[in-house]
């Protein structure tokens, strides 16, 4: 005769978690997967974590026919449906339709799709900062084996050096550990702010405590994109948190940028000689900006040829050296972290804005600039209507009172949502789309629309949403 577990009991409790977490669960197996060791010499193409992404759109179809629910109300449809506008035209109009059809799918697999079954899959707050809290020990699992590559001298080349921490994801998507790392350390800073009461303490402490973990490894990243887009990120985390959070946050980086550098000797000449080459890529800018530049004119250039719709998708590489300037390099040096040293095509203009213009034109552009703005409001919107408290909160209809007033409990989910989304939108003046971190973005922008487009009542309740309800508005 079988025995039940009772739910007080430790694994009873697990279970009970699990059982809870489930529809959530494949979004955190992507997180995971992320975790992988990447072929030192793999040219590109999909990764387990892909393969796991298209699972969760999946998971998410199942789920949406079992529940027999309105997936999306129509301002979420519209929302997230703006950039299939233009990624269709510019598929239409690539050279050739293999490429057009892989370039459709990996940019509805980024911006559609993955975001769309996110936000659809997550059900509360529970649900939200357990993928919030996934982010930060993902992070914490690449910062350590960069820190680890960085003492030991087995990271990528950098300055005839293995020393650059590129966690798992190797020398070929050198971006991949610093974007991993800062997407954990803006999560775990808005955790720590958004934290309130007693209650929340123990969340308060490891989170402040994630965050200043975090920061070696992503100073030994050497990505100045990543720092500049992390710094901005936290700064307007720290204001939309209040000014007293901000004082007391600020002086905690304070002293622990003096323990990092000054007492544990962190900032090694070449760290610091980096952080210098940031005001001089203007006056005198090194090969690697020079060849970003020259390929943001580029893609101007080609944008210029096809203003509305664009030279079409994957077409940028084909039409590169009809456009750059003969400043333009061969590519780019990679070598260490366990591949051997060789030329790295440059294949991309690293700047995500003017990669859509050229691909897709103005009407790519101002289709997925235009979801991104609407996210950007909607979830600025959310974060006043938690700052105003319950006395602020609009009745939607359906929601209860009590719902409503238990808003300005998820103070520390809009830092998160609006954090994640100010990075990205930072990060994409330095990067665009591509390598195994990628897919990572895409469970960022689902964070980001869930916080935005997701029914205040789901918003508000740290519980399981009433049944039949839609879980978008």
């Amino acid at each position: 005769m079988s025995q039940v577990l009772p739910l007080t009991s430790p694994l009873g409790t697990l279970v009970g978690a699990l059982r809870r977490a489930l529809p959530v669960l494949p979004v955190v197996a992507v997180i995971a997967m992320l975790g992988l060791p990447i072929a030192p010499d793999g040219e590109g193409g999909a990764t387990v974590a892909d393969a796991v992404s298209g699972l969760v759109v999946v998971c998410c179809a199942v789920r949406l026919v079992r529940e027999r629910r309105r997936p999306l109300t129509r301002t979420a449809a519209v929302v997230m449906g703006m950039p299939v506008v233009g990624i269709a035209i510019a598929a239409v109009g690539a050279a050739s339709p293999g490429a057009g059809i892989t370039g459709l799918a990996r940019y509805l697999q980024i911006f559609v799709l993955v975001p769309g079954a996110v936000l659809l899959l997550i059900r509360d707050r529970r649900d939200f900062r357990l993928l919030t809290w996934s982010f930060v020990a993902l992070a914490l699992w690449q910062g350590a084996v960069g820190v680890h590559q960085y003492v030991t001298g087995t990271g990528a080349s950098y300055m005839g050096e293995d020393i650059r921490a590129v966690g798992t994801f190797g020398p070929t998507d050198v971006m991949g550990m610093a974007t991993v790392v800062a997407f954990g350390l803006v999560c775990a800073l808005a955790l720590a702010l958004g934290a309130l009461g007693p209650v929340a303490a123990r969340q308060r402490t490891a989170a402040v405590t994630c965050s200043l973990l975090l920061l070696p490894p992503l100073a030994l990243s050497f990505s100045r994109g990543a720092w500049i887009a992390t710094a901005v990120a936290c700064c307007a985390q720290l204001v939309l948190a209040g000014l007293r959070r901000a004082a007391k946050a600020g002086a905690a980086v304070a002293a622990a940028a003096v323990i990092l550098v000054g007492g544990l000797g962190v900032g090694t000449a070449m760290l610091q000689e980096r952080i210098d080459s940031i005001s001089q890529v203007a006056d005198a800018p090194d090969q690697s900006v020079v060849d970003r530049y020259t390929m943001w004119a580029a893609a101007v250039d080609m944008w210029r040829d096809h203003p509305l719709t664009g030279v079409g998708l994957k077409a940028f590489p084909d039409q590169r050296d009809g456009h750059a300037s003969l400043a333009l390099s061969s590519g780019s040096d990679i070598g260490g972290a366990g591949a051997a040293y060789r030329k790295q095509p440059l294949l991309s203009p690293h700047n995500m804005y003017l990669l859509v213009l050229s691909e897709q034109g103005l009407i790519g552009l101002l289709a997925l600039a235009g979801s991104w703005l609407a996210l950007l409001v909607c979830g600025l919107r959310g974060l006043m209507r938690v700052r105003r408290g319950s006395s602020g909160v609009p009745r939607w209809p359906g929601t209860s009172p009590e719902a409503a007033g238990a808003a300005h409990g998820g103070l520390d989910c809009a830092l998160v949502a609006c954090g994640l989304f100010v990075w990205q939108l930072i990060d994409f003046a330095y990067a665009d789309i591509g390598g195994p971190s990628t897919v990572l973005t895409a469970v960022c922008f689902g964070l980001v629309a869930w916080w935005a487009l997701a029914d205040p009542a789901s918003v508000a309740s740290p519980g399981s949403t009433p049944s039949g309800e839609a879980t978008a508005r």
